[in-house]
């Protein structure tokens, strides 16, 4: 046995049921190195993980190079459609590409139009992230994304103008205060955007249930209540994942341009300020994803009776998504 445990298709080589496990798990899943991989190593890793569930394997493989093969493949390949995602919207590629627009959402003294135009930029590229890795297995129309999509844009647009208005308007604020307050406005926005771009894609869950699974992975039953606690736990999780990523760097900011350094040179802000953004959005994006595990387990006396008639089991599992 290798120092990476046994190879397991298609599960992770981290125990997902602890913090832990599921951080290490995330920062595979975001690692940006999988956006270098040549097209002849992306085939190299298909063919032998194909070779692995044939039961061909040449000798000498070892576990560690099977447990490459799959980051690689699950980083660059959709797992329904089986067709390459691109880069620009793939998990690994979230960071470098995501970053530049959490500056553009952190700068101060914005204006209207340059707040629309980065708040619009941001659900742009969180729609296009989340279209191109979902889940394909059951057809969804298109419509349905395209309605997330405005409903975000609509609600992140007008909470951070609205606020951006009332906090100019607010005389009893002074400039300092007012501008450090400013900074704080992208967290609600995009909180809110995101909140209402999951009511909006998920909400027919609601009325058609989601699929919960016994001990042995094992569908028992559609519940219409697992649904509702996996859209309540879901919308609960996008308000907390980009408070790490939005909160942290104003604060840092607020401390670092008092040092005369950046009082000085004030050329040097912009640069400080992407690299503080980078930092935030590398450390506390796998750290937030990693608060909550995916898959959630509710008691069976809380669901709907015919579940608990077809199964033995007092607990069952449903994914509540991310």
């Amino acid at each position: 046995m290798s120092e990476y445990g046994t190879f397991q298709h298609g599960k992770s080589r981290f125990d997902q049921n602890t913090f832990s496990g599921r951080f290490r798990h995330f920062l595979d899943v975001i690692d940006p190195s999988t956006l270098f991989v040549t097209e002849k190593r992306l085939q190299e890793s298909v063919e032998l993980l194909d070779r692995f569930k044939q039961g061909t394997l040449p000798p000498g493989v070892t576990d560690a190079q099977l447990w490459q093969a799959q980051k690689i493949k699950q980083a660059i390949i959709h797992p329904d459609t089986g067709e390459k995602i691109l880069m620009p919207f793939r998990m690994s590629g979230f960071i470098p590409f995501g970053t530049p627009v959490v500056v553009g959402l952190l700068l101060p003294n914005q204006t209207l139009l340059s707040t629309i135009f980065w708040q619009s930029l941001n659900q742009s590229h969180n729609a296009c992230v989340n279209y191109c890795n979902r889940n394909a297995s059951k057809p969804a129309p298109f419509s349905k994304f395209v309605q997330g999509y405005l409903g975000a844009v609509t609600s992140a647009v007008s909470i951070a103008v609205g606020l951006k208005v009332l906090i100019q308007k607010a005389s009893r604020l002074s400039p300092t205060t007012r501008l450090l307050v400013q900074r704080f406005i992208p967290f609600p926005a995009v909180a809110s955007a995101n909140v209402c771009n999951v009511v909006l894609m998920r909400h027919s869950e609601l009325s058609e249930g989601i699929s919960v699974l016994d001990d042995n992975g094992t569908v028992v039953g559609t519940s219409k209540v697992a649904a509702r606690h996996a859209l309540l736990d879901t919308a609960l999780t996008r308000v907390v994942l980009p408070m790490p990523i939005l909160m942290l760097p104003p604060i840092v900011m607020a401390a670092l341009e008092k040092l005369p350094v950046l009082q000085i040179r004030r050329r040097l802000v912009l640069p400080v300020h992407s690299l503080v953004c980078l930092a935030a959005f590398g450390l506390a994006l796998p750290l937030a994803i990693s608060l909550f595990p995916q898959m959630a387990q509710i008691s069976v006396n809380q669901l709907e009776p015919e579940i608990a008639m077809a199964t033995d089991c007092k607990i069952v599992t449903y994914n509540k998504g991310l």
